[in-house]
């Protein structure tokens, strides 16, 4: 018999990996996805610290291992090309590097993930839920095309810009504190040679924003990339369901740039694989509300380089309270709370210069910043540089929460 149903909304990495473990522990996991089917594509992800002990348990480490993208260090290049400093891997020794042990394109990891939670798993495709009404026996829910259903619980595990916490929490703008910059991923090719080399190419503030950046980030040796267009700017007009707008939006933003950006905006315009955000802090102080709790980026959103491994080891951690609760969801979603609460808390400090540091404004904040890059491996305190990153990725340790089907 099932230990209880739970409606995960989000088949990402968060609410994939929720599924397996809520499956292991004998709960009934759904999981409704807006989009049609798993989304493919996206940029690379890093899996750091706890959370490989988390996949190492879930049996899918060495799966993961074998999709790494090989990438080894980030090179900051000129408009014609010459690299003006580099920052490997390791540079940074035990205080965690630039670049993760393991990347994995996010497309890889939530198929790894989809496959791991089992044939099992119920997935509401092309579907999202309307309306939360919470009660003594259970929550009902409306959705956009299903007939209503009740559960016992309901998890967002739905992004940044989180539906269910929209419903169950309130309204968004209370809740995500803006970050200033825009970020667009989407796939490409190039001719250069990158020899597990992310490059990266700074132009200053021009065509209406602030400082942008334009990033190569090389799939093994395929010639395959994930290219990666990032600006400075107050909020913009545009429909953020139109991939068209966005593209337009892009194509003024970086036009008259050098380097590769010319050839980058042909591919863009022909893509049909296009992410696009507006960056965002969540600032939640209770995680959950009656019957429904939020995983992932709906509440731990607004981190550098561990969104995928606070959801990873979040959705452990959420599914072994379930568990240990017995379902009481009372009980489980405060134990969640206090057992991720410092650990989470500790991975969204952000470095030194944040996304001013990643991306200046002027010809001189590059000069300077690619100076400091070229000496940070020799100065003492660098790894302050990402944070203490290696540190805080393992700062929780994974509680054992008793025999799994």
């Amino acid at each position: 018999m099932s230990r209880g149903s739970v409606l995960i909304s989000g088949a990402g990495i968060a609410g994939l990996s929720l599924a397996y473990w809520l499956r292991r522990h004998g709960f009934t996991p759904t999981v409704v996805e807006r989009a049609p089917t798993l989304r493919p594509g996206g940029q690379a992800i890093d899996i750091r610290g706890t959370a490989r002990e988390a996949v190492a348990r879930m049996g899918v480490l060495d799966t993961i291992r074998a999709h790494h993208t090989e990438t080894h260090g980030i090179a900051f290049v000129s408009p014609d090309g010459r690299r003006v400093g580099q920052l490997a891997g390791n540079a940074l020794g035990d205080s965690g590097g630039i670049v993760a042990e393991i990347e994995i394109l996010r497309g890889d990891l939530v198929r790894i993930l989809c496959e791991a939670a089992g044939p099992t798993v119920e997935y509401l495709y092309d579907d999202q839920i309307t309306e939360l009404s919470d009660g003594a026996d259970g929550i009902k829910v409306a959705f956009r095309t299903a007939s209503p259903r009740a559960f016992d619980v309901v998890i967002g595990a739905d992004g940044l810009r989180s539906g269910v916490r929209a419903l169950a929490f309130g309204e968004e703008a209370s809740l995500v504190h803006d970050l200033g910059f825009y970020m667009a991923y989407f796939p490409a090719r190039t001719e250069l040679r990158l020899d597990g080399w992310e490059l990266m190419h700074n132009l200053p503030a021009g065509n209406g924003v602030g400082g942008r950046v334009a990033l190569l980030y090389p799939i093994r040796d395929t010639g395959e990339i994930r290219a990666m267009l990032s600006f400075l700017s107050p909020e913009l007009p545009y429909d953020r369901r139109d991939p068209d707008a966005q593209k337009r939006l892009l194509a003024r933003v970086f036009a008259g740039a050098g380097w590769e950006v010319p050839g980058l905006l042909d591919q863009l315009a022909r893509t049909e694989d296009l992410y696009f955000t507006r960056g965002g802090e969540v600032r939640v102080d209770q995680w959950s509300t009656g019957r429904v709790a939020l995983l992932g980026d709906s509440v731990f959103g607004g981190s550098i380089g561990m969104g995928t491994s606070m959801a990873l080891v979040g959705a452990y951690v959420l599914a072994g309270e379930l568990a240990a609760a017995d379902g009481d969801h009372r009980i489980a979603f405060a134990a969640y709370q206090h057992e991720m609460r410092d650990y989470v808390a500790a991975n969204r400090k952000r470095p030194p210069g944040g996304m001013k540091g990643f991306a200046p404004s002027t010809r001189r904040g590059i000069w300077l910043r690619n100076q400091f890059m070229r000496a940070l491996p020799h100065l003492p305190g660098k790894g302050m540089a990402t944070g203490g990153i290696q540190k805080t990725a393992n700062s929780i340790r994974l509680k054992d929460y008793g025999p799994l089907d």
